[in-house]
């Protein structure tokens, strides 16, 4: 089976009829699926993308419209009609501009701790502001990745060899990030200008919203607020929030086997169009369930 990340390759993992395109956060890129997608049952076809401005994409970053634009371009260059989305922190804004551009080329969505209404602080807006906002943003990208990585070095030394820096994911996402055709702190600064921006448009948008979104999210994530994701909850026309614990931000590589898992659930009922009531064995349920149900997350 073939195993390709990082440039927008095709996934071969075939379980039923549907496209999956997964979309990673900021800073981020396609290569941070790939314990999610060594997860998920052969013969799914699944995309994981690089973003604009990350990784081997060639188009400069923007906001979440320009990266709406760019996933539908993907679709139409491999031929999908529709596809599952499953995004990550910006990547679910993304998913979300996706789903309001085009509804016709969308199937379901899942987000992961997605920005979105009142996921703003003030360190948001200072990465953001004029003048201050590129200064804070080139300093820290010239010393962050270095400091993140001695810090990874320096634990690898007094644990041994059975430390796994991946583990340390916050850590490991900031001092392994890359950039391949643009400055990364460029990247982040354009981004950055975008969310804050943007983000409170999310709820504008959400109720225009008509497909199946399951909703995950950790009330301890520190860089994204819970009331983020119960407020899209109630905003979107048929969603579910699942609760996960002592997973924090990183979903897709600190809970990749619960991420893996509400997938194939979401997919699963996608294909037997079942009505609600299930139970799930990821997290407990915010609220019982409504519309298409698709908060079932099997054991």
């Amino acid at each position: 089976m073939t195993r390709l990340v990082g440039s927008g390759t095709a996934y071969s993992v075939a379980v039923c009829s549907h496209d999956l395109v997964l979309l990673h956060g900021q800073p981020g890129r396609g290569a941070d699926w790939e314990q999610v997608l060594a997860r998920l049952p052969a013969g799914l076809r699944a995309l994981a993308l690089d973003r604009p401005g990350y990784g081997s994409s060639r188009r400069q970053a923007g906001g979440f419209a320009e990266n709406a634009r760019a996933v539908l371009d993907e679709l139409d260059s491999r031929g999908i009609e529709r596809a599952v989305l499953v995004g990550h922190s910006y990547g679910g804004g993304v998913a979300l501009a996706v789903a309001v551009q085009a509804p016709e080329r969308v199937e379901a969505l899942i987000l992961l701790a997605t920005v979105g209404p009142g996921c703003l602080n003030g360190w948001d807006r200072l990465l953001a502001a004029p003048g201050a906002g590129s200064v804070c943003s080139l300093f820290a990208w010239q010393l962050t990745p270095w400091f993140a990585r001695a810090r990874l070095r320096r634990m690898a030394r007094r644990r041994g060899p059975e430390f796994a820096p991946q583990q340390h994911v916050n850590w490991y996402v900031w001092g392994h990030a890359s950039s391949e055709h643009f400055p990364l702190w460029r990247s982040f600064l354009t981004e950055q200008r975008a969310l804050v921006d943007e983000a409170d448009e999310l709820a504008q948008i959400a109720p225009s919203v008509r497909v199946p979104v399951l909703l995950i999210a950790d009330p301890q994530d520190k860089l994204v607020p819970i009331d983020t994701a119960r407020r899209l909850e109630r905003l979107l026309p048929d969603a579910r929030l699942q609760l996960v614990e002592r997973l924090g931000h990183h979903l897709p590589m600190r809970g990749a086997d619960q991420v893996a898992q509400a997938i194939v659930a979401v997919l699963a009922r996608l294909d037997s169009g079942a009505a609600s009531t299930v139970t799930d064995d990821v997290g407990p349920r915010l609220r019982t369930s409504r519309g298409t149900g698709l908060s079932a997350i099997p054991g």
